[in-house]
């Protein structure tokens, strides 16, 4: 999907794409037209202005044209034509009516209407001819115009009642109907002429129709008064009988339509009717339940009626004789009557031998079996039977047509289904002569009509059947439970039992994690220890997973052999022994697959969201993963012959089948394979989009069409029934396709159709393999046959028996001749899998070598390693015990089969002998060395759980049982000496002490308990104790010393083994979840660190050291692997990193603590459409406050004076000219408080590009000038330049948004053209709430992005086309940065709050790693601010303490501490040399400096100062050019540093915290001043774009103004003082605090005579400027009800306007203070300025949707005639002055962030100056003037 966007509110009726511009399309319907642009993956609508040219209405349809002309139809006849978006004219009258089709060619438009009109008009919508098809001969009244198409001089037009006409131009009155059919109301009415190919139907449109089957053309039409509801034709098909809906019915003449009678008996709808089959009688039924019997030779009198039912009549069909009639009515009950009478019969047996002349009815017992097994629902409308051909029809409410054979009496029968109708089939039946069916829809109004093939034609049929689909006319197999289900071979039958769901996927974990640490919030405390030193590295796994796999065995080009087992994909090298893993998948892999040309491996899993894994043998390294198609898990792949593409077969309930571009990871086509399970597919090696798939009862040969997949079952005709089918391969033409089956045959296939058969093995055929010259293939029964090309002739077979092994073959085979599940060839070899897990290579003169195996089905827990030998013992349920070497032969030594499974086993401490604890409660010894039994006991009756020999000279043997005792045996007597009692649950682990005398024990309730040997009398030991006494083994999970194992989600897994190292230093687990971990011992303290290793699939159910701990062995139960891993001691390292090393949850210890970065990450975004008051006003807004009507209305003509200038304007002498536009021409400001990376050099360093509120803006470094992109519309938060030369000056940012629904309020990325300022594309992002970080990758193409929901989801795109390739949770805690590599498209890095990831994009699949410090001493995970790059992947990382990390790889090799003395927020790395910039918070000093340029390693440093006089320097973002630095700080100032000289130039500045409140321009200079939060008062010069001045007043400022000649300047301050400053020194002339709260506005008079100070003390002080700077109160205005906003002094500074927070204005008198309450005098006042957002003179300022936000500021212009406003949306709005209407028209201009906070005009009304509230930044707007 490209793009998606919410359409309209109401309906639309069309949408057309523009082809004459690109990108573009168009929408309309009800109420509007909408024009569309795509740009990247968005969708931006611009509503089409009607303006005065045409009223607002629905727009039914519409056609683009040349030159963004758009030509719509609108519902009055109308046409609109469109130039942009603007309409600029209407065609009026086009038709008298809606017009509903408009068609362009190359000649020009036809529009088609309600009126019946056709209009043709030329290429500019000149009309050219009018085609009235009402007037025409097949005209009628009423006839409407749905659609129309102009070829040449052909038009096509369907109407409203389902006719479809072709029109010739120069015969346009005899226009030819090329299709007919009903129209509105339902279609119920269908019956079949008794001799004829006819059908007759009738409908609620009232007409009714005959139509002939040969010619499928319409014979004759009639209307008649009411809707038709059924039919019927006597056997001489001379009389037609119609029931009505009003309870008529009516007989017609088929040769002409006359009427024969007409007869009203019932007032409900007649639902069926039906002659009798020698004529002579009508039987009528009715919706109320009753059937009337009318004769037709008697003018059809009425004879008799039957009434037995009790609901609506719905079928009736007559006997052969005549004489008897069954109904069926709407409660499902079919009964008898006697006719003509109607007298009902209700003995049965006079039924019986009835023969039925039709069968139409729905219930009885023929037709059983058309209901499913177990409902009861009445859903099928008609049914048909056909007698002869021994089949019978059915239609149902679902639009199906369904094919069963007659009589069919059990419920549930097979059937074949057709679909073709769209909702109800109401009626069906077959023509006379059973060659066709003939079925209607109901809403559909259609008749159809399909050919009836019988068996014995069918086979002809279907080979001359051209079009593939048709072999079955889209027919589907039926839906009930098989009836002849053949057996299946007991295998197969296990295998289709297994369903591979797990309660638990490992990709719930970080979930669960979350939901559990929110729970135990505050239970850890405790420092918990650190992970351990030594690490594993996976070393060997014996095992092949064969019992419910195949074909997962292939040689590589160089030879290796690459197989599976638990969730690790192998690759074994034969001539060293030695094995490779890949360890990507984290659960089974169920399918394995080699790719055509390289070697590369295709491996699917299980999961939740089951993944499959491309990667490559050689580097073992992921090439893509592909997810989100399956469900549960992948059981097949195969790639297509070119390697392109692979399909996938997934085992969710309707075993999905997709297919993919792997290398793209894109999905091409999905489908749904089917019911039962799937084992193969198979793509075909000739025409990549074709494939087959087989399995349970089922082959299927598919061909993709789009993104879909078309299927067709294989045909199997009479040679053979549908088997299972358990392999595939296609043969030596596209067309030959070869299948196994479970009862051992070869199928032969040409396209569906089966061509023969061939015996092939006794048993299922498993596996099979296509070579150049012929076939081989393997079943159940142990044999490889060689068959020639075209399975004639075997050509050799190969039984695997044990007679048959090499000499030097190592291992032993279980068994001969054991089930062959995939079998390979190549190397002169044949390669063979069996279910018993082995691998097996067979020479082609004969001899065999075992190559691999492992346990067979059933878990395997019992394991056992040598007391001084390299070699381990396991026992599983599988029945056998087996010894294992684990030096480097890796064979099995010796295998024994035992009587019954076992669970556990242990050497004795001389390792001679052998005990096995088996499942049936017996236990045995054997000698160690033959297996031979010594002794055996059984005692019990539940398995045997744990067994152990007593250290020492072993003479003690514990047997613990599930039956929750433990009985002590001597081993030289052979005696049962103690028994263990009082475990309230079944023993899980056991261990002696070293002295031989206590045990300790683990039970299921999760007790630890103590015995003492040999009695076995329980012993209460504390468990500080515990801790004290030597034990000689440790497998406990229990108790203190192994409290920190058990993991955060401890209820919903088990930890099932633990072991010790002999050392007592390491402590290795296995888990429920398949994990193995190391750990600290003693692991006190809840969740210890570890490191875990993932290869097991599910439950690992033991883990053992060997005697020296040089080697781990675990056991996976279900998975049947028995895995040997190394243990790496510390301090020694391979240089490979080690394959899976993980650590914990994050650790709860600080990251570290500063101010910026907590504020930054804890910041929540406001998105402008949501803002909300940043004044808490209350009251009602002005524009619903009620007016009072005011006393003083003058009359129109009046003598009195004029009424006086609302306004004093100081342009008098000129001509007043209104300000049409703004347009924006500086900013000062830059948004570095919470942004980073986010300032960039350009055009060598000419230009500088960054960003603020919600523009991007360019900067000239020498001129100062700036432009802007404009076309955010909320907050920008991010941006980045691409580096690559092919997108020279592309710059991506990223903005703020609400919930990502794709809407025009969702988070977006624009990446646009720095110079010209073009957008290049648009992404509408998942990112809920904003994006936070961008980064183009090494070729440009990539884009990377943040976002800041919960998850901090990260996203690639391809920006160019709009396309999402890969998205993934990125982190639960907040990302700050994520960063390609310069030279890579797949490898990126994210950092944030404690963690570091890095990345690499595989396919459509984000795969990332931790960080992992632990190789470092003492190193611990920080929270990450910065990240940069260098040679050799080499990372580094900016940290929260001022460290930096260097990284190879994903491992932390090193830190330079203290690279700054504070937080590194920011890292550039330069791509020319290789040397990198950081930045961070430091205090200025003579060696230190906030930036430092650093060599490629980050060994040697340059510090420089930035000169700013701030007392610390927090820098925000760096950046290299040619000489030069440049740095972004915190404090909102851009600073351009020299290398070689250090010095420091100040490109821009800006306030630091906002709201920037306080904002004057100069009385008569282009100056302005601000106050902000921030405690400054900055001068600002717009002629020389940049900063003159900055007082700190050490408060915040809230507002601030000019004396009227400039000399003086008044603050009001947040604290409630205020200031009064001498422009030219910059002195203090005087301040003075007589207020608590802050000071909201401050006035000199237009006289300076006095100071007004307004305040939220819901006050205005005044003060006499006269009496010097004492400034001493003269008075106060009184009764104001709430906080003061604006001031603005009368021109004669007699009175003062005060605007309110509770939207009320109230004037008084200058210097009493006395309110002036006469509307007369207020109309009279003319004032010096105007900056009140109240008052009737602007009540049109305020707009509809300001329910939560307000209007925050405005300012007239000193003209008089203009006014802007700033609102909390951060709009800047123009309006005309005075604006006394409501919602007064306007221009509005954004960029600001929400709430603008204070406007206003410079002097001769040249500029606007907006001051912004979160934005900290200030705007200056060019004002455009009107020309004279």
């Amino acid at each position: 999907m490209l793009s998606m966007a919410p359409g309209h509110t109401d309906r639309i009726f069309d949408i057309s794409w523009d082809l004459y511009q690109p990108n573009k399309l168009v929408s309309c319907g009800v109420k509007h037209i909408k024009f569309w642009s795509l740009c990247g993956n968005a969708l931006t609508p611009k509503r089409g202005v009607f303006g005065k040219t045409g009223d607002l209405q629905t727009i039914l349809c519409l056609a683009c044209a040349r030159d963004e002309l758009t030509y719509s139809g609108a519902l009055n006849g109308d046409i609109y034509v469109w130039k942009g978006i603007n309409l600029i004219r209407t065609i009026q009258g086009a038709h008298t009516a809606g017009i509903f089709s408009m068609n362009a060619c190359e000649e020009g438009f036809a529009t088609g209407g309600r009126d019946g009109c056709i209009r043709l008009w030329d290429l500019t919508f000149k009309p050219i001819t009018v085609i009235d098809l009402r007037e025409t001969d097949q005209g009628y009244k009423g006839l409407s115009v749905r659609s129309v198409c102009w070829r040449g001089d052909h038009i096509l037009v369907g109407t409203q009642d389902s006719e479809i006409f072709e029109i010739v131009v120069h015969e346009r009155n005899k226009p030819f109907l090329i299709m007919q059919g009903h129209c509105e109301g339902e279609l119920w009415a269908l019956a079949v002429h008794p001799t004829k190919p006819l059908a007759v139907t009738g409908s609620d449109d009232r007409s009714v129709r005959i139509w002939s089957l040969i010619d499928h053309a319409l014979i004759a039409r009639c209307n008649m008064e009411e809707p038709i509801r059924c039919a019927a034709v006597n056997v001489d098909g001379i009389h037609l009988a119609l029931g009505m809906k009003d309870g008529s019915f009516t007989v017609l003449r088929v040769r002409d339509m006359t009427e024969v009678v007409h007869i009203k008996d019932r007032k409900e709808a007649i639902h069926e009717l039906k002659y009798s089959p020698d004529g002579t009688y009508l039987a009528v039924g009715c919706n109320d339940s009753s059937v009337d019997i009318y004769g037709v030779a008697q003018r059809y009198k009425k004879f008799g009626e039957c009434v037995g039912s009790l609901s609506f009549i719905t079928h009736l069909d007559w006997s052969s004789d005549s004489r008897y009639l069954q109904t069926n009515d709407g409660n499902g009950k079919r009964l008898f009557y006697r006719m003509p009478g109607g007298k009902e019969v209700t003995n049965k047996e006079e039924i019986k031998g009835v023969h039925w002349a039709s069968w139409t009815c729905v219930s009885g017992l023929e037709v059983n079996g058309i209901w499913p097994k177990y409902s009861d629902i009445n859903d099928i409308n008609s049914v048909d039977g056909n007698y002869i051909g021994q089949v019978l029809v059915t239609a149902d409410d679902y639009g199906i047509i369904k094919l069963f054979r007659y009589p069919c009496l059990r419920k549930g029968a097979k059937f074949k289904k057709y679909i073709g109708h769209s909702a109800h089939v109401t009626n069906i039946r077959w023509s006379h002569d059973y060659q066709w069916v003939i079925s209607i829809g109901g809403a559909d109004h259609s008749v159809f009509q399909w050919k009836f093939i019988p068996e014995r034609k069918l086979k002809d049929a279907l080979h001359i059947a051209p079009q593939e689909s048709l072999a079955d006319s889209n027919s589907d197999e039926s839906d009930s439970d098989l009836s002849d289900v053949p057996e299946l071979d007991s295998e197969i039958e296990q295998e289709t039992q297994l369903t591979y769901r797990r309660q638990v996927y490992k990709e719930d974990l970080p979930q669960l994690k979350e939901q559990y640490k929110e729970r135990q919030k505050g239970s850890t405390s405790k420092r918990r220890e650190r992970a351990p030193g030594n690490s594993l590295r996976l070393h060997f796994v014996h095992g092949y997973r064969g019992y419910d796999c195949r074909s997962n065995l292939f040689y590589t080009q160089i030879g290796e052999i690459v197989y599976h087992v638990a969730a690790v994909g192998v690759i074994y090298n034969r001539q060293q022994n030695t094995q490779r893993f890949y360890l990507g998948h984290d659960d089974d892999i169920l399918c394995l697959a080699l790719h055509p040309l390289k070697d590369y491996v295709a491996t699917g899993q299980v999961g939740r969201d089951p993944s499959i894994h491309i990667w490559d043998t050689e580097t073992i390294k992921p090439l893509s993963v592909l997810k989100g198609c399956h469900q549960y898990g992948v059981c097949a792949v195969d790639f297509s012959a070119d390697g392109k593409r692979l399909a996938s077969v997934g085992i969710d309930d309707s075993h999905t089948i997709v297919l993919w571009d792997w290398k793209k990871g894109e999905k091409l086509s999905v489908a749904r394979g089917s019911k039962d399970k799937i084992f193969v597919v198979k793509m075909n090696p000739y025409v990549p989009d074709k494939l087959i798939t087989a399995g349970i009862k089922h082959v299927k040969f598919w061909r993709r069409a789009g993104g879909g997949l078309i299927g067709r079952k294989g045909y199997v005709g009479t040679l053979g029934k549908n088997d299972t089918m358990m392999c595939a391969v296609y043969g030596w033409t596209e067309e030959m396709a070869f299948s196994g089956t479970s009862t051992g045959d070869v199928c032969i296939w040409r396209d569906v159709f089966l061509v023969k058969t061939v015996k092939a093995h006794d048993g299922p055929v498993f596996s099979m393999h296509a070579l150049e010259k012929g076939f081989v293939t393997g079943g159940k029964d142990g044999v490889v046959a060689l068959w020639d090309d075209s399975f004639e002739r075997c050509l050799k077979t190969y039984a695997i028996k044990r007679a048959a092994l090499a000499p030097g073959s190592k291992g032993l085979l279980l068994e001969d001749n054991p089930s062959i599940r995939a079998i390979s060839l190549g190397h002169g070899h044949i390669l063979v899998g069996t279910k018993n897990g082995e691998i097996l290579e067979v020479d082609k003169s004969g001899p065999i070598t075992l190559l691999v195996q492992g346990h067979m089905e059933g878990e395997v827990w019992g394991l056992a390693t040598h007391p001084y030998l390299p070699i381990c013992a396991t026992v599983s349920d599988d029945k056998t015990l087996r010894i294992w070497d684990l030096s480097p032969s890796h064979c099995m030594l010796a295998v024994r089969k035992l009587k019954k499974g076992g669970r556990c086993c242990c050497f004795s401490p001389d390792g001679k002998a052998l005990a096995v604890g088996l499942n049936d409660g017996s236990f045995l010894m054997a000698n160690a060395d033959t297996l031979e039994d010594l002794v055996s006991f059984h005692h019990r009756k539940d398995i045997i759980s744990d067994i152990r020999f007593s250290p020492g000279s072993g003479k003690y043997l514990a047997v613990a049982s599930h039956d929750s005792f433990i009985d002590i045996y001597n081993v030289m007597s052979s005696k049962r000496v103690g028994i263990c009692k009082g475990a309230t649950s079944y023993i899980t682990h056991v261990d002696w002490d070293i002295r031989g005398k206590l045990l300790q024990v683990n039970t299921g309730a999760k007790e630890q308990l103590f015995f003492e040997a040999p009695r076995g009398k329980k012993q209460t030991i504390p468990s500080v104790e515990v801790e004290k006494i030597c034990w000689a083994s440790w497998t406990s999970v229990l108790g203190l010393c192994c409290e920190g194992i058990w993991p955060v989600i401890g209820e919903v897994t088990d930890i099932t083994a633990s072991c010790l190292t002999s050392d007592k230093m390491v402590l290795a687990t296995g888990d429920d979840l398949g994990f193995v971990k190391l750990f600290r011992y003693p692991a006190k303290g809840k969740f210890g660190k570890f490191k875990r290793y993932v290869a097991h699939s599910t439950h690992v159910t033991n883990v053992r050291w060997t005697y020296d701990d040089s080697m781990l062995v675990t056991l996976g139960g279900a998975d049947m692997s028995l895995m040997v891993w190394t243990n790496e001691m510390e301090g020694y390292r391979e240089k490979r990193p080690c394959d899976s090393e993980e650590s914990d949850t994050d650790s709860e210890e600080d990251g570290g603590y500063d101010s910026d970065v907590t504020r930054e990450n804890e910041i929540s975004y406001t998105i402008r459409a949501l803002s909300t008051n940043i004044r808490p006003m209350f009251g009602v807004k002005p524009h619903l406050q009620q007016k009072e009507p005011s006393v003083d209305e003058r009359p129109p003509v009046s003598r009195a004076p004029p009424r006086p200038e609302k306004l004093q304007t100081n342009n008098v002498g000129k001509k007043k000219r209104p300000i049409e536009d703004l347009v924006l021409e500086l900013v000062f400001g830059y948004r570095g408080r919470d942004c980073r990376n986010n300032v960039h050099y350009l055009n060598d360093g000419d230009d500088i590009i960054y960003h603020t509120a919600s523009i991007g803006i360019l900067h000239n470094v020498a001129t100062g000038t700036q432009s802007f992109y404009q076309e955010h519309n909320d907050d920008i938060l991010c941006l980045t330049v691409n580096q690559h030369p092919k997108f020279i000056n592309v710059v991506a940012t990223g903005q703020v948004g609400d919930l990502a629904d794709m809407s025009a309020t969702a988070p977006s990325i624009h990446i646009w053209d720095a110079m010209n300022k073009q957008t290049l594309s648009i992404l509408r992002c998942y990112h809920s709430k904003g994006v936070c970080s961008v980064s183009f990758s090494a070729t440009g193409k990539l884009l990377l992005s943040v976002g800041l929901d919960p998850e901090h989801t990260i996203t690639i795109w391809r920006w160019q086309e709009g396309a999402k390739i890969a998205s993934r949770a990125g982190h639960n805690r907040r990302i700050f940065v994520a960063e390609f590599r310069p030279d890579s498209d797949s490898q990126f890095v994210s950092v944030g709050v404690k963690h570091v990831k890095f990345w690499t994009l595989a396919g459509r699949a984000l795969l990332s790693k931790k960080g992992l410090v632990s190789t470092l001493e003492d190193a611990r995970m920080q929270t990450m601010l910065a990240v940069a790059f260098g040679a050799n992947n080499l990372t580094f990382t900016g940290t929260i303490s001022g460290d930096v990390c260097v990284w190879k790889d994903h491992i932390l090799c090193r830190t330079v501490a203290r690279a700054h003395n504070g937080p590194v927020f920011a890292m550039f790395t330069t791509l020319r040399d290789g040397l990198i910039v950081t930045g961070g918070k430091e205090r200025p000093s003579r060696e230190g400096g906030a930036v430092k340029l650093w060599d490629q390693e980050l060994r040697r440093c340059r510090a420089f100062r930035l000169d700013t006089g701030q007392a610390t320097d927090c820098v925000r973002s760096v950046c290299r050019g040619k000489g030069k630095i440049l740095v972004g700080t915190r404090s909102a100032e851009i600073i351009e540093v020299g290398e070689k000289n250090a010095a420091c130039n100040i490109l821009v500045n800006g306030h630091v915290d906002g709201p920037i409140w306080g904002l004057v321009t100069h009385p008569s200079r282009d100056f302005f001043l601000s106050a902000a939060e921030d405690g400054t008062v900055r001068l600002w010069d717009i002629a020389d774009k940049k900063m003159l001045n900055k007082v700190n007043l050490g408060h915040a400022a809230r507002t601030v103004c000019y004396s009227p000649e400039g000399d003086m300047v008044a603050i009001g301050m947040k604290n409630g003082e205020f200031i009064i400053l001498l422009v030219s020194s910059l002195k203090i002339w005087g301040k003075k605090r007589d207020r608590r709260c802050s000071i909201h506005d401050i006035r000199f008079s237009p006289d300076s005579r006095f100071l007004a100070v307004g305040s939220s003390e819901n006050s205005v002080d005044f003060y006499d400027l006269t009496l010097g700077p004492t400034l001493s109160r003269i008075s106060y205005c009184r009764d104001i009800p709430s906080f003061v906003i604006q001031m603005d002094f009368s021109a004669d500074s007699r009175y003062l306007q005060v605007s309110t927070g509770c939207y009320k204005r109230h004037v008084y008198e200058v210097p009493s203070g006395k309110p002036v309450l006469d509307q007369a005098t207020m109309d009279r006042i003319t004032w010096a300025t105007w900056t009140s957002i109240l008052g009737d003179e602007v009540l049109g300022i305020w707009s509809r949707h300001a329910e939560k936000a307000n209007v925050n500021c405005a300012c007239v212009s000193h003209s008089g005639i203009s006014l802007v406003t700033g609102d909390d949306f951060g709009m800047v709005k123009l309006f005309d002055f005075p604006c006394p209407e409501k919602f007064a028209k306007h221009k509005r201009f954004l960029g600001h962030s929400p709430h603008v906070t204070n406007i206003r005009f410079t002097s001769g009304d040249r500029h606007v100056v907006s001051a912004g509230g979160d934005d900290c930044s200030l705007f200056v707007w060019k004002c455009v003037h009107m020309p004279h």
